[in-house]
């Protein structure tokens, strides 16, 4: 399951690539509704269907799945998946994000995992724009991502699908012009 793409470090935490015991964290957040009622993801998920999708996008040069770990300790925190790579356009998806455990939302983790993953596509992947999108009540990710540099580019009608029903979802962007770093 492990990339060739480096380990990219942060101030709180460090992105690396999924190992086989990440899974089970997965399975277990990707159940919660904490966790999923943010995503296009479905309801019932489990260990075989995680496993199955991030082995299958391993082989996938467009794809890339990363576990967020918290620094110094290396607690299993979240997980990043970037999709859509693009080496012709220069551009790349951030398509799912999340810190897993409720108890450790709030204390910059997010914010710093997103950091790295832009900092992993502006640096060293030189992407030149990098989008992401975000359910319409997720208010919360929507100042983080502005919070960043990302800037709204418009609401995407029935563009995702959960549990069978269309959501829209609001797509935004940066361009390598607007990245700061701040690692």
């Amino acid at each position: 399951m492990a990339t060739d793409h480096p380990i990219i470090k942060g101030k709180k935490v460090y992105l690396r690539p999924v190992e086989e015991g990440d899974l089970e964290y997965f399975a277990r957040w990707e159940t919660e509704t904490h966790v999923t009622s943010f995503f296009t993801m479905n309801d019932g998920r489990d260990l075989n269907e995680i496993r199955s999708e991030i082995e299958g996008r391993a082989r996938d040069p467009a794809c890339l799945d990363l576990t967020i770990c918290a620094l110094p300790d290396n607690r299993v925190l979240g997980r990043v998946y970037i999709s859509a790579i693009n080496p012709h356009y220069d551009s790349m998806d951030i398509s799912r994000i999340y810190i897993g455990d409720l108890e450790e939302r709030g204390k910059g983790y997010g914010e710093d995992a997103l950091r790295c993953a832009l900092e992993l596509g502006f640096c060293h992947m030189a992407m030149e724009r990098i989008t992401l999108d975000y359910v319409n009540w997720n208010d919360a990710a929507h100042a983080l991502y502005l919070k960043v540099g990302f800037r709204d580019e418009g609401r995407m009608r029935c563009a995702g699908k959960k549990n069978g029903g269309y959501v829209d979802l609001n797509l935004m962007s940066i361009l390598r012009e607007e990245y700061a770093p701040t690692l």
